[in-house]
């Protein structure tokens, strides 16, 4: 039998992602929210799905087909900006359902007990997205691990002046340049490395992240950047950087991405999915950078670009 899904945030980037994966594993997107109405993307997933642009109304939809067993919804899925995710999941446990949720489940670590408790009271679960963990190259570098090892990551994802405008430039809406566009490489730092001991920021502004983390297995090098000058500085024919190193050699995860949220879903149904609890550790991490003083310069973050032309 179909599994029947809402979506909150159908206009965002990412709600594509999980419109391809409701589809390929055969089940249906009944409906979806968004506060903007340029949802065209739907007509090539589901075009038969209700709209709703008005969050009372889908709470509405939902609460009366649950009292029906036949068309009873299943799952509640979150691809909202990150301040809305905790709220969202609490209301999705409580309308009795089953929630997926993108990066991150909150911005403030303390509220993750929060959820954990509701997901007792409801009987319901919330599974956080952490596709890396799913990738082919990334599971390989786990088994390949030593007692000690060195990594940098690098990522670079320019962004335009409409990124500074938008919620996503405002920290105390995305969690910053960390939570943004960096969480899922922490989350599968931890996951492959270890927890974290300690770390030191070498610089960190609005539009890049620089420091050094020391996990249980590594201690690791991390550079996160939205800003184009830092990518016209390594090449000025690529649309982004991506580059991770672990004890000298390249690892290329570039390809790989496309299947990642379906074999999540997968993962789900088949009752592997990940947890609340393997999700908080990353953010507890990009909490505690966010929230500390920097130790560098700009100088630090210069000379480190410039290995890389």
């Amino acid at each position: 039998m179909k599994k029947k899904f809402i979506l909150y945030g159908s206009g965002g980037y990412v709600a594509p992602k999980h419109f391809k994966a409701i589809k390929e594993t055969n089940n249906d997107l009944v409906a979806s929210y968004d506060i903007n109405d340029s949802v065209g993307i739907l007509d090539s997933y589901f075009p038969n799905s209700k709209f709703f642009t008005n969050e009372a109304k889908i709470i509405k939809y939902v609460e009366e087909k649950n009292l029906n067993n036949k068309t009873k919804i299943d799952y509640m899925v979150i691809c909202t900006p990150n301040y809305l995710h905790e709220s969202q999941i609490r209301l999705g446990l409580r309308t009795n359902l089953n929630v997926i949720c993108e990066k991150p489940l909150s911005l403030n670590p303390k509220n993750i007990k929060l959820i954990k408790e509701i997901e007792k009271k409801t009987k319901k679960k919330c599974y956080p997205i952490l596709q890396l963990r799913l990738h082919p190259k990334i599971k390989l570098l786990k088994k390949q691990i030593k007692k000690k090892n060195n990594v940098e990551l690098i990522y670079i994802t320019p962004r335009g002046q409409w990124y500074h405008q938008s919620w996503k430039g405002k920290e105390e809406k995305s969690g910053g340049i960390e939570t943004n566009i960096g969480i899922h490489f922490f989350d599968m730092l931890i996951w492959i490395y270890g927890d974290c001991i300690s770390f030191e920021i070498l610089y960190r502004d609005s539009k890049k992240s620089f420091g050094i983390m020391k996990l249980k297995k590594a201690t690791v090098k991390w550079y996160l950047s939205i800003d184009k000058k830092d990518l016209d500085k390594i090449s000025k024919n690529k649309k982004s950087f991506r580059k991770l190193i672990a004890n000298g050699d390249s690892v290329d995860f570039t390809e790989g991405f496309d299947q990642l949220h379906t074999e999540s879903y997968n993962q789900i149904f088949k009752n592997k999915g990940f947890s609340i609890s393997n999700a908080s550790k990353a953010v507890e991490i990009v909490h505690k950078i966010r929230n500390s003083k920097q130790k560098g310069s700009i100088k630090n973050l210069e000379k480190y670009i410039s290995k890389f032309k």
